[in-house]
């Protein structure tokens, strides 16, 4: 997307999305508003690296919020997510006349945008996720709703380190 073109930008308050954030707004001159909506949702498992479940293993005070795969029953619903993630976006794009809205979000908020535009089961297995640490997930906007139209991996995160978070 050319930079000319982008009218706003958007970003979660945690730390690693308004460092991500930093670039855009370099580069366009603009300054983000912080909209609490496209947080990383809550968990049970905030803070702890999960290194392939051997965290749960060792933790049995843990194992009572993985009763319901489906709700998640650690955290937040996913269906919340969903719904917070479409309000933020359709604000986001509202909010101006034209042109292209740049939102910097989290791995699961965005996979639950995703699989929602996608038709798909929001129940999922946090292995399969698509998103990498750096990634750029484009919509586009229809009347009615959003559509998925680009997915591409950052190429210069060589220094960055993903802690494992869920």
């Amino acid at each position: 997307m050319p930079l000319d073109t982008i009218t706003v930008l958007v970003v979660s308050p945690l730390q690693r999305a308004r460092e991500s954030m930093a670039p855009w707004e370099s580069a366009t001159g603009k300054t983000a508003t912080i909209d609490e909506r496209v947080i990383e949702p809550w968990n049970e498992f905030r803070g702890l690296r999960m290194d392939g479940g051997r965290t749960l293993l060792s933790r049995p005070g843990l194992w009572k919020f993985l009763a319901n795969p489906f709700r998640p029953s650690w955290g937040e619903p996913y269906r919340d997510i969903v719904q917070r993630m479409l309000a933020a976006m359709r604000d986001a794009v509202d909010s101006v006349d034209g042109g292209d809205v740049v939102i910097v979000s989290h791995q699961l908020a965005i996979w639950m945008v995703h699989r929602a535009m996608s038709d798909k089961s929001l129940a999922h297995w946090p292995g399969t996720r698509r998103c990498s640490l750096s990634s750029v997930t484009s919509f586009q906007v229809h009347p009615a709703d959003f559509v998925e139209y680009d997915y591409r991996e950052a190429t210069d995160v060589g220094r960055a380190v993903d802690s494992g978070a869920v």
